[in-house]
């Protein structure tokens, strides 16, 4: 490693009784190392990301999660409040719920979520009363992220119980899921304004706009 680049402040001269400034070195910090993903966080982000495509299946934002102890799967969820009539159906609420139910304990201890987005404050208090170790998410929500994003929910000391969160894995792929749905569903919207203004026109006796086909 090449040694760490040294820049000198300029020395004050002395002047009567004031004894000069002998150069500080300043240090330039170093670049972060890259950050290492195991290939079990990336397996187990997998099986999230394919719960996440059962969502897009259903027309619901594809959000997934995967809930495992050691290396077993105990549950999975995916994101559908719109067909549940359930606001707090979320892809870790469904995995949570089910989890308690496959082990009877409304304790989790011990087990690790694995969720496509980063969780918000509703899905944070309830994998905290869950008392799950560890969350790992791959997409960051800027709006409504509860583990740095907007707020962090999992920092909080005085919180009688600590989750450590690992975020950013699978990122990218995660991030591309989510920003294909809504390119889709914007686009599903603007031909379906576009139909209902054609219908319209031609109920009225207007002429219907050259098609651009």
């Amino acid at each position: 490693m090449s040694a760490p680049l040294v820049r000198a402040a300029a020395a004050v001269p002395a002047t009567g009784d004031v004894t000069a400034v002998s150069p500080t070195p300043v240090i330039s910090p170093e670049p972060p190392e890259p950050r290492i993903v195991s290939e079990r966080d990336l397996r187990f982000m997998a099986l999230a990301q394919a719960a996440a495509e059962e969502a897009r299946a259903a027309g619901e934002v594809p959000v997934g999660a995967v809930l495992v102890r050691g290396d077993e799967v105990i549950a999975t969820g995916f994101n559908h409040p719109i067909g549940a009539h359930d606001p707090s159906a979320h892809a870790e609420m469904a995995a949570l719920r089910a989890a308690a139910q496959a082990l009877e304990n409304y304790r989790l201890p011990g087990c690790e979520l694995y969720v496509t987005l980063e969780p918000c404050l509703m899905c944070a208090g309830a994998i905290m009363h869950a008392r799950i170790a560890r969350v790992v998410f791959g997409a960051r929500d800027p709006k409504t992220g509860a583990c740095g994003s907007v707020v962090d929910a999992f920092a909080n000391p005085q919180l009688n119980h600590h989750t450590t969160v690992s975020g950013g894995v699978l990122e990218a792929e995660c991030a591309a899921a989510l920003r294909s749905f809504f390119a889709e569903r914007r686009r599903a919207s603007r031909e379906a304004r576009a139909a209902a203004r054609g219908t319209t026109a031609q109920a009225d006796g207007e002429p219907l706009p050259p098609s651009p086909l």
